[in-house]
């Protein structure tokens, strides 16, 4: 079986981790985003740029980003879910951004409190204005995998949210599992049929742990050639809009399976497992990492 040499690994504890956690100060996040630097961590999803009254604790995205002791070799993301969140992304100086729509028109309403076309018939003027500015564009597809509002999402549903992606011209794509209701053969039929539909388009997958199949659902995508994915350290995260989704796979988590798998990060594990434990006392309570508890295997 052929699996990827090497996987990209981009850290989303900053962004997606911390929004799902009541608000900590901005010298905490700033803190968080350098010591993730430090690891060998090469891509970091930092902020979003979104109402401050739909997610507070996301409220200070400039502050923080202009505090950041940025890493030249590191590319750092920001979230959008609109034209002027992008507008405030691009102003703030990222070059690389993302828009995440949700194939459940009711966790899109809920979540940024539009249907589902609405955001897909604003893509074309984002990717344009993101590409004039020399930057790159995303598309997240949220609740990929099942909705808590609506239940299981149709396969179709999702490639064609994707399909109106790529008809705009977005750079990128990736499936988030916003639920965690993602099993390995479910993540084997979507990224099949994304594969067949889409062959060119570069693909990555967001997973949540929810229901404990998230590492699993990261081998089938392994299987299928996937060398991208999202993690959060110690297993921040889940999402303020979808009752119950906890938290993403663990960054450590995920990185120890894919080095005893033979696969290379580029990630300092022992680091990383410090920065986990940084973010337990950041947010001031037990995570849901069982690798920052256990720490590296024993050779």
């Amino acid at each position: 079986m052929a699996f990827p040499t090497k996987v990209s690994v981009r850290e989303v504890g900053p962004r997606d981790g911390l929004q799902n956690e009541d608000p900590i100060p901005t010298a905490a996040k700033v803190e968080l985003i350098d010591a993730l630097a430090m690891t060998g961590v090469r891509r970091i999803e930092a902020v979003s740029f979104v109402h401050p009254k739909a997610i507070p604790q996301m409220a200070d995205a400039d502050e923080v980003w202009s505090r950041v002791r940025r890493d030249p070799r590191i590319r750092y993301s920001a979230l959008v879910p609109n034209l002027r969140g992008a507008e405030r992304a691009l102003a703030a100086g990222f070059t690389e951004l993302e828009v995440v729509v949700s194939a459940s028109d009711t966790h899109n309403q809920r979540n940024i409190n539009r249907t589902t076309e609405e955001s897909l018939a604003e893509l074309p003027a984002l990717v344009s204005l993101v590409h004039e500015a020399g930057g790159t564009l995303q598309l997240i597809v949220s609740t990929s995998w099942g909705c808590p509002y609506e239940g299981d999402v149709p396969v179709e549903r999702v490639l064609w949210v994707a399909g109106r992606g790529v008809e705009a011209g977005v750079d990128s794509l990736v499936y988030g599992d916003t639920t965690g209701m993602a099993t390995p053969p479910r993540v084997t039929r979507l990224v099949g049929a994304t594969r067949t539909a889409h062959p060119g388009l570069p693909l990555g997958l967001h997973f949540h742990n929810t229901r404990g199949t998230g590492l699993a659902n990261v081998y089938a995508a392994l299987e299928l050639g996937v060398d991208d994915f999202d993690a959060s350290v110690g297993g921040l995260g889940g999402c303020p809009y979808a009752p119950g989704a906890s938290g993403n796979i663990a960054t450590e988590e995920l990185v120890y399976l894919l080095e005893d798998m033979g696969i290379d990060t580029g990630i300092d594990l022992p680091a990383l497992i410090g920065v986990a434990g940084l973010a337990e006392r950041l947010v001031g309570h037990k995570l849901d990492s069982q690798v920052l508890r256990a720490g590296p295997a024993v050779r």
